[in-house]
């Protein structure tokens, strides 16, 4: 079973579409009981971080999120589920605190290079190394992104892929038994369903 966490954000409906049209048993759910059960978490998000990581202490859905990460199951995060693990954000004119899973901050794309921000729509990802998300996709594949503001790892040897948007962004990071991507798997079609069918098979 499959947990996808419900915070009150997050493209919750076309995650679970897409993790059940691959094959998986998958459930939308802000119970932490279920989540600790879970054999994989996958933490969705849009919106704004802060909003994000207030919704979550509310749930009280945060220790269960890291005693997950600490078993070491699979876990993944995707757009704004990606940005909440690092330590913390600029958005919002502060440094909002994450959930401190990974180091580094997460930072607003610049708008400097007559580029439009949000960035949105398709770009292709350059690959890092061998990772686990990406076995059996062609070199650089394209994928579907809406987002702000991007991850900045400070330890480079977790990132999976990286994106040019004006700058390069690190567009997906993995260790051990923690992902996530920028882009939205679930909405970046045959590709993005290899990436998740990559993902869930770890567990």
């Amino acid at each position: 079973m499959i947990a996808i966490i419900d915070y009150g954000v997050g493209n919750l409906a076309s995650v679970e579409k897409a993790v059940k049209f691959i094959g998986f048993d998958a459930g939308v759910t802000g119970d932490t009981d279920k989540i600790l059960k879970a054999d994989a978490v996958l933490l969705p998000g849009v919106g704004a971080f802060n909003d994000a990581m207030n919704n979550l202490k509310k749930a009280n859905i945060i220790d269960a999120i890291k005693s997950v990460i600490n078993d070491g199951r699979p876990f993944l995060g995707i757009c704004l589920g990606m940005q909440m693990l690092f330590e913390y954000s600029e958005e919002g004119g502060g440094n909002v605190e994450g959930l401190g899973i990974f180091e580094g901050s997460v930072k607003q794309i610049p708008s400097t290079f007559n580029l439009k921000v949000p960035h949105m729509g398709w770009n292709s990802i350059k690959v890092k190394d061998d990772c686990d998300l990406f076995k059996g996709l062609p070199e650089n594949p394209y994928v579907y992104f809406v987002h702000s503001y991007c991850a900045d790892a400070k330890d480079r040897n977790i990132i999976a892929a990286t994106t040019e948007y004006g700058i390069e962004f690190d567009s997906a990071v993995g260790r051990k038994n923690v992902f996530a991507t920028q882009f939205h798997p679930e909405k970046s079609g045959e590709i993005g369903l290899e990436i998740l069918k990559n993902w869930a098979q770890l567990s």
